[in-house]
């Protein structure tokens, strides 16, 4: 079996000019080869892609794969996470991981939290800003917490993001509007505990393979797991696996997310405790990082004795096992 793997590489957005913060979701060398070798020692044929761009170049030269193996971000748009499956879906090509619906849909958190609502999964109250003038018509209470819309690695979250009156309130969002040129998501601010939970797996055969507690130093940027704790994490940040009946009432909440919206094979959700201790869905990533001995989901499978092959193990399994069960057709266009 052949599996093609899409990706956007950091270092050749870096290279054609972009920033450090703009490239943060792509990403390192170290990620790709480790999937590239994994899916090799599991037996499979793999071949490298790359992003969207040198995807588009070999559908039209006639190259096809049995199934692609995808983690693209994308860089434009607030459907760039969805570009390369839709891309992928209009060549019936199966791939890996969440479909066009759900990329965007998560991607753009307001609406995810849409969802979450009405499904009645606990989430923080909100409210899109989308220019100046709305800022004069928030009406929910202080603190309130401020991120753009549809970015993901703590882009856009600082310690300004946590807002304690109307000037912070005006500054913070006007700032994001500029800098992001998109809207800006306001809650209520979520002051308990902060987890994130692991999972693999496709409707009722999503698992947890773990839930770790992201707690912040007194070095670090605080009320947030911000752009700046991520990228300096070591001495800011601290993660340990939690097994009390909060934890567990988080993984539920994740599980019931993931299935809500329609999340597979394999991703992360990040869930903080309101004042109650009840915990909210912050968002869903159903592209989570796959770097070993880094990324936020490797880490909670280290802490609960899951191997890197055995995480793109139960991947892969899931992926094969539902399109097995769809209409795909590789190569037949």
């Amino acid at each position: 079996m052949l599996i093609g793997i899409t990706y956007d590489l950091r270092q050749d957005y870096l290279d054609l000019g972009f920033g450090e913060e703009e490239t943060a979701e792509f990403d390192h060398p170290d990620t790709i080869n480790s999937i590239d070798s994994t899916l090799k020692t599991l037996g499979y044929e793999t071949e490298k892609i790359g992003n969207i761009w040198n995807l588009t170049k070999n559908l039209a030269s006639g190259k096809r794969w049995d199934i692609v193996f995808n983690i693209a971000e994308g860089l434009y748009g607030l459907s760039r996470e969805a570009q390369v499956p839709a891309l992928l879906e209009a060549f019936n090509i199966p791939y890996v991981f969440s479909d066009p619906l759900v990329l965007s849909v998560s991607l753009q958190k307001g609406m995810a939290k849409r969802v979450f609502r009405d499904l009645g999964i606990p989430t923080a109250d909100f409210m899109e800003i989308h220019n100046p003038e709305d800022i004069e018509n928030v009406k929910l209470p202080f603190p309130l917490f401020a991120k753009p819309i549809a970015e993901g690695t703590g882009k856009g979250i600082s310690k300004s993001s946590h807002i304690k009156d109307n000037a912070e309130l005006k500054q913070t969002c006007t700032e994001l509007l500029k800098k992001f040129n998109q809207p800006v998501l306001l809650e209520t601010y979520l002051p308990g505990r902060e987890f994130t939970v692991g999972i693999t797996g496709t409707d009722n055969k999503a698992e947890s393979v773990g839930v770790m507690e992201i707690t912040l130093s007194d070095k670090a940027e605080q009320y947030a797991y911000s752009f700046e704790n991520k990228e300096n994490w070591e001495g800011r940040v601290s993660y340990k696996p939690v097994d009390d009946p909060e934890a567990k009432l988080a993984v539920k909440t994740a599980l019931d997310a993931w299935k809500g919206l329609g999340c597979r094979d394999g991703g992360r959700v990040d869930v903080r405790s309101d004042a109650n201790g009840i915990p909210n869905i912050i968002e869903i990533n159903p592209l989570a990082g796959l770097r070993p001995n880094y990324s936020d989901l490797p880490m909670i499978c280290d802490f609960y004795g899951i191997t890197y092959t055995e995480l793109i193990r139960r991947i892969m399994n899931s992926a094969l096992e539902r399109v097995s069960s769809d209409n795909f057709f590789p190569g037949k266009i």
